[in-house]
């Protein structure tokens, strides 16, 4: 066989070099050439020019009326990317190196094998496919699954690959092109948030979708209720002993019984009731508790956020790390490790311990803990990679918190090689007045928490991590405990992060990227300083927008991720899936028009931009150039053409004057007039001549 390898972008193909030992060779007995890709090299068309003509006005109008879109309608076709390359800064479409690709694959070969990343979401099998059908590749095509690119992962995918010709019955693929048609259409809610907004007076372009919207929702109603409170002193008898133990009575959650009084007069009378009383029933129960469950990205930003480590800063980061193997692969949706990639690790423990300055001593469970590790997953839970650095300082080369990231990451994993924490659990209750109860745990071996305390570290409010004395009673006296409702808490990385957690919306990696996408540029929804949220003007009108809508409901978006992944294992279609986005939109369209009216009331008056200075006009020129009649600017650069050399460029003759660099720098300009093309607008100016 003769296989045309792709790869998802440079890095990886490097990496799949080394593994089969050239870009072009045998391997397993097959001869192959390795290419890559750069990412995405293709994305849909307009949605205008994916329906037929007489569709296209109201494609792509942002008028209401034509809202929701007929899905089915659409052909959802795809065109060329124009990425920046990072030398130039200059666009460049992909049309070129697909052409090339397309030509190197006419080069007889038996099977395309797509070697890009796993994802979780599909994402990787999806772009694989967009270049697949962009060059008009009708051969076998075979899939390469490796769960990190160290040189035995790819040899073995490389001898176990897959065949996924039939894209239609490739559920990976499936599940990423669904994905990415319903976040394409569902542009349809960003216009009519953004088109409700404007015509309410407010200027800003509401980007609303999956994720996004829980998000922003999330943290304006988190604000609000910080505005809104209002401090509520409560009181209640409660008893303590000689060790300072609070003995008191339990209530439900969330309820207020009838003995916490909001007035302190009623507690004191209720407190003439009691006497010191005797503690009975002193329980003690030895417990255990196995170490934290492995972090996931998510997991691992919100720590580093307090640090001043962003979103972005922790994905750049980890995705150079994990490319250089010294973490594994970051967009997991596993929670656990593999049995072989447990074993795989085991014989680099010592090192990766003497690395992050955890004591050897304390790894004494080096066997399977039936919570950490399972069969099932593939790529398995944020780790250590394969390659362990020097030392931390080594890892500065791949960026600010690179080190952070290591320690964290290798701390956290040591830690279930370490015996359960153990601890003696007290209870007790007093004998004339049983409903008073205490309990507390005493540490009795740290363990595990001694090598990294993760569930402290997730932990949003701060604890009380004082160690209580192990000795009650022998008698209680009863006071009036004086106690005040929660004040809501700020919104924070590691808060937003334990919220979408707790009610299971997307994957630790989809939040760290999302969130790092709406901080992001001139129109981000919300600004991440040192793990502290604060939303922008076009986050709250986003916010407010979304209130009481589907897609801003954790409920309604943990169920989007689940249709995403029900295609993928072709349990409904995708025009199934895809009508989802349809009923969402039609449900939000007017509860969103309703919202704008809102804004004013909730936000305030729009803010109007001030101009700080006016914008400077340059004067223009009209002559005959070429036969026909044209303008042009009588000023370039720091140089206004004289009448004479107007004529002269009008002639088509040629003009040199003397000019200044940006760096101040004398020159001799010389150039004539020329049409031109800026931004996709001709116009026609002095053009200085190429260099010589």
């Amino acid at each position: 066989m003769k296989y045309l390898i792709v790869t998802e972008k440079p890095s990886a193909a490097k990496n799949f070099v080394k593994a089969l030992g050239g870009q072009t060779g045998q391997f397993s007995g097959n001869d192959y050439r390795i290419v890559n890709l750069h990412g995405h090299m293709m994305g849909f068309k307009e949605p205008e020019e994916m329906v037929s003509e007489e569709k296209q006005t109201a494609y792509k109008s942002w008028t209401l009326k034509y809202l929701p879109w007929q899905l089915d309608e659409m052909n959802w076709q795809r065109t060329y990317l124009k990425q920046r390359q990072p030398r130039t800064g200059r666009l460049k479409s992909t049309k070129t190196e697909l052409t090339e690709l397309q030509q190197e694959s006419k080069n007889n070969y038996d099977a395309l094998v797509i070697a890009t990343d796993t994802d979780p979401s599909g994402e990787g099998d999806l772009l694989a496919w967009e270049v697949i059908d962009a060059i008009r590749w009708h051969g076998r095509v075979l899939r390469a699954n490796f769960v990190d690119e160290a040189p035995n992962s790819i040899q073995k995918s490389m001898e176990n690959l897959t065949d996924v010709s039939d894209k239609w019955q490739h559920g990976a693929y499936l599940k990423g092109e669904t994905r990415s048609r319903w976040d394409f259409a569902s542009m349809q809610l960003t216009r009519i948030a953004t088109t409700s907004a404007k015509k309410a007076g407010y200027k800003v372009v509401a980007r609303e979708g999956r994720l996004k919207s829980v998000i922003v929702w999330k943290i304006f109603e988190q604000m609000q209720a910080i505005k809104n409170y209002v401090k509520k002193p409560y009181y209640e008898v409660c008893f303590t002993d000689a060790s300072n133990h609070i003995y008191r009575r339990q209530a439900p959650k969330n309820t207020s019984p009838e003995w916490r009084y909001d007035d302190e007069a009623q507690a004191k009378q209720e407190l003439q009731r009691y006497a010191t009383a005797d503690v009975t029933n002193e329980q003690h129960e030895k417990r255990q508790q196995a170490p934290d469950k492995l972090l996931d990205l998510a997991g691992l930003a919100a720590i580093l956020a307090p640090r001043g480590f962003d979103s972005k800063e922790v994905l750049q980061t980890y995705q150079k790390m994990y490319e250089a193997q010294i973490v594994s692969y970051p967009r997991t949706d596993d929670k656990t490790v593999t049995p072989e990639q447990f074993f795989e690790l085991l014989p680099k423990v010592d090192q990766i311990a003497d690395v992050v300055g955890v004591d050897k001593l304390l790894l004494t469970h080096r066997q399977v803990r039936t919570t950490h590790v399972k069969e099932t997953g593939s790529h398995g839970a944020n780790r250590p990679g394969t390659k362990v650095p020097a030392n931390l300082a080594a890892l500065s080369k791949y960026g600010p918190s690179a080190a952070a990231i290591y320690e964290i990451l290798a701390k956290n994993y040591l830690a279930m090689l370490a015996e359960n924490y153990i601890y003696d659990h007290v209870t007790a209750q007093l004998a004339q007045y049983p409903a008073f109860k205490t309990a507390f745990n005493i540490p009795i071996a740290l363990n595990y928490k001694l090598v990294y305390d993760a569930q402290k570290a997730l932990q949003v409010d701060e604890e009380d991590t004082h160690t209580p004395n192990t000795q009650v009673g022998p008698q209680a006296t009863p006071f009036i405990f004086e106690g005040v409702n929660k004040k809501p808490t700020y919104p924070t990385t590691k808060w937003l992060m334990a919220f979408l957690e707790k009610h299971n919306v997307g994957t630790g990696a989809t939040r760290v990227s999302t969130l790092s996408q709406m901080s992001q540029g001139v129109k981000a929804m919300m600004q991440e300083k040192k793990g502290r949220l604060t939303l922008t003007e076009t986050g709250n009108v986003s916010a407010v927008m979304v209130q009481n809508t589907w897609i801003a409901s954790p409920k309604i978006t943990k169920r989007l991720f689940e249709i995403m992944n029900e295609v993928g294992e072709f349990k409904i279609s995708m025009p199934q899936a895809l009508n989802s986005l349809t009923q969402v939109v039609a449900h939000d369209m007017p509860i969103m028009v309703e919202n704008a009216q809102k804004l004013e009331t909730i936000l305030g008056k729009p803010k109007v931009k001030k101009t700080t200075s006016k914008a400077k006009t340059t004067e223009k020129v009209s002559g005959i150039f070429n036969n026909q009649t044209i303008q042009f600017s009588k000023t370039w650069s720091d140089h206004t053409f004289s009448d004479v050399e107007v004529q002269t460029l009008l002639s088509g003759g040629e003009v040199s004057f003397l000019s200044k660099t940006k760096r101040g720098k004398q020159y001799t300009a010389t150039g004539k007039l020329a049409k031109q093309t800026f931004k996709g607008h001709s116009y026609y100016g002095f053009k200085l001549n190429p260099k010589s």
